[in-house]
């Protein structure tokens, strides 16, 4: 496992080592004692969530609000998605910031995300299955959203004809959300 640091605190890439012959190829995707060992991150996973959604497909962003605030461990098996996280970190001097990547199939990368970014994808390619770690359970009274296309956030997302739910749709934009909304 190759752990890369990125501009915002705790949010990490990281690589798999592929193993491949004639047959084709084999990757550990997790392994929670190296995790720990070389993030020097102390948490457990505790749900494992999957979606396949179709080209233009646009999910996001969400987040959880405390107590049930979640880190994720973000990968993609089938196809590629552009991968957004959105810093809801006050304290942090990237707050209100976003960090974008492809993730793919192809490129193996697994992206870690920490409690407090808001995060979202979307899908550059049909029938593409995208998965994720989460370190809090699924709820839906702590969960919270931002606008995908709020212009302070400034994200490109290359989509020309996005696909959306009306949630994520209509959700707030970052200068709404209530304070206590904050990490």
């Amino acid at each position: 496992m190759k752990i890369e640091t990125t501009s915002f605190k705790d949010l990490l890439l990281i690589q798999q080592e592929v193993h491949g012959d004639d047959r084709g190829w084999f990757i550990e995707l997790f392994n929670e004692a190296q995790f720990r060992i070389q993030t020097g991150l102390n948490m457990t996973f505790v749900q494992d969530n999957e979606s396949l959604s179709q080209r233009d497909v646009v999910r996001g962003l969400h987040f959880q609000i405390s107590p049930k605030a979640q880190a994720k461990l973000i990968r993609v098996s089938r196809g590629s998605v552009l991968d957004v996280v959105v810093d809801l970190r006050r304290t942090q001097p990237t707050y209100g910031k976003h960090f974008a990547i492809v993730l793919s199939a192809e490129n193996h990368t697994q992206l870690f995300v920490p409690e407090g970014f808001a995060h979202g994808f979307a899908v550059l390619e049909d029938h593409t299955l995208f998965s994720y770690k989460c370190t809090n359970y699924f709820s839906r009274e702590h969960e919270r959203g931002i606008r995908w296309d709020d212009p302070a956030l400034g994200i490109h997302w290359n989509i020309d004809r996005p696909i959306l739910s009306e949630r994520d749709r209509s959700a707030p934009l970052l200068a709404d959300l209530a304070d206590g909304f904050f990490f």
